[in-house]
């Protein structure tokens, strides 16, 4: 079933108007007594709607039931990913979303290759958030998980600091991800390093400021394999897989 996302959803009529009521309209050709779903990402609840009436720039829906989703992990996950080589972000977002992160940050650290400047990293962030979207409609998420603008090492330990807990996967060793996450919350930031992994220094700042090592395994993995097993291991852990 279509879905789709709004804000504020309040009566038993939704309005969806903009580029996807075009897209209900001319890509779907969707008609009127069609169902599909509409998502309020403010608080969770799915609305399974029929389109009433459509117009050129609005669709009208009525809403037949709502309920709560449970498609939404009870563990929110942040990801902070130092921005690899390539279009591997891409496919770390869409299947992070997949997976059920909460958010993504892209990071600069000191062993990063690419180093975009200012304007190309604004058009990569608009794309990484459709890609985003994307993921989240064709997984079923109530939410769409935020892209966020990127960081320098600086600026993203001092977010970690804030966190409840913070673990950065480290080739060079650390705890088991399962000891850690016997004492976590139910916000987790993590953190994973580009194609050269993390610079020493940069992990001595991070345990200073309380931020845990974790290892992933005897194995080496690249940079768009990790977080997608920290991801995978954390739901796993949290009982967001049964």
């Amino acid at each position: 079933m279509p879905r789709f996302f709004t804000q504020g959803v309040s009566g038993d009529t939704i309005i969806i108007t903009g580029g996807d009521a075009a897209h209900i309209g001319r890509v779907l050709r969707m008609a009127v007594g069609d169902e599909l779903v509409v998502c309020d990402t403010g608080t969770d609840i799915e609305y399974y709607c029929r389109i009433a009436a459509i117009a050129p720039d609005a669709v009208t829906l009525a809403v037949d039931r709502a309920q709560n989703s449970a498609a939404e992990p009870d563990v929110r996950v942040h990801l902070y990913m130092a921005l690899p080589k390539g279009d591997k972000l891409e496919l770390v977002i869409q299947k992070a979303v997949e997976l059920g992160v909460c958010d993504v940050t892209p990071i600069l650290t000191r062993r990063c290759v690419s180093r975009p400047d200012a304007k190309s990293l604004a058009k990569k962030q608009d794309r990484w958030q459709k890609i985003a979207a994307e993921a989240a409609k064709q997984c079923g998420r109530a939410r769409i998980p935020a892209v966020r603008p990127t960081l320098d090492w600086t600026a993203a330990l001092d977010e970690l600091a804030g966190q409840p807990m913070s673990i950065l996967f480290y080739e060079l060793g650390g705890a088991p991800l399962r000891t850690l996450l016997a004492g976590a919350s139910a916000d987790i930031a993590i953190v994973v390093g580009a194609e050269g992994g993390f610079d020493e220094s940069e992990v001595e700042q991070a345990l200073a400021r309380g931020v845990k090592t974790a290892t992933l395994g005897r194995r080496i993995l690249r940079c768009e394999t990790a977080p997608l097993c920290a991801l995978s291991a954390i739901m796993y852990e949290t009982g967001n897989l049964d």
